[in-house]
């Protein structure tokens, strides 16, 4: 039985890559900000770019919040890509101005301390043992990351003590490529921009979904 997944259209961008991508992998994807249809889709995935602030504000423009917050309550399925990815979070530090997310996962978003800013490009990542999102991957797999915020890994003890899995990798400083928690998955990297190895990685949660 094919899995029927919504991309939540909340005025963010890479909608269109991430359906066609998800398609591509046998998902029935529908884009829409229809809250009823994410609650109900046997998967939600919540896309992301540009700043946290702005995306929190179009998730809260649309009522999405509530949608994410019944959906783990339900032990429903939700994926989290890039900014989407963030806004999981307690908050996000951005130009000195601090926005609340949604609050699924403990910790702050902040800007890395790196030479370079943004991280662009293709990195390398450490999964943890046990990983669903990463199973079958290769060791040395590359993955494409467009971002200057993430979760330092000198802030993630709350996360790993809540039990999450937690795959990093390092740009400047450690800091969090993935999040594995519960029914609850995200990745800072783009999936829809990784090649086969993020076509594995939608897969992989399609997977979970069943």
């Amino acid at each position: 039985m094919t899995s029927r997944v919504v991309v939540l259209d909340y005025g963010s961008g890479n909608l269109r890559s991430a359906e066609r991508a998800l398609a591509r992998v046998g998902a029935d994807v529908t884009v829409t900000a229809e809250l009823d249809a994410a609650l109900d889709a046997d998967g939600l995935v919540v896309p992301g770019v540009g700043a946290f602030a702005a995306c929190m504000a179009g998730i809260r423009r649309v009522g999405a919040e509530k949608v994410i917050a019944g959906r783990i309550e339900r032990g429903r399925p939700v994926l989290g890509i890039c900014v989407g990815m963030q806004v999981l979070f307690t908050a996000g530090v951005e130009h000195g101005l601090r926005t609340e997310g949604c609050r699924v996962f403990p910790g702050t978003v902040e800007r890395l301390d790196a030479p370079v800013l943004p991280h662009m490009g293709w990195n390398t990542i450490a999964p943890p043992d046990g990983t669903v999102l990463f199973a079958g991957i290769p060791d040395g797999t590359r993955f494409y990351f467009v971002h200057s915020y993430a979760l330092r890994m000198a802030a993630a003890g709350p996360l790993l003590d809540a039990g999450a899995k937690i795959t990093v990798t390092e740009h400047g400083e450690p800091f969090a490529a993935a999040v594995e928690h519960g029914t609850v998955a995200a990745t800072q990297f783009h999936p829809e921009k990784s090649g086969d190895a993020g076509a594995q990685v939608l897969a992989n949660w399609l997977g979970t979904l069943r």
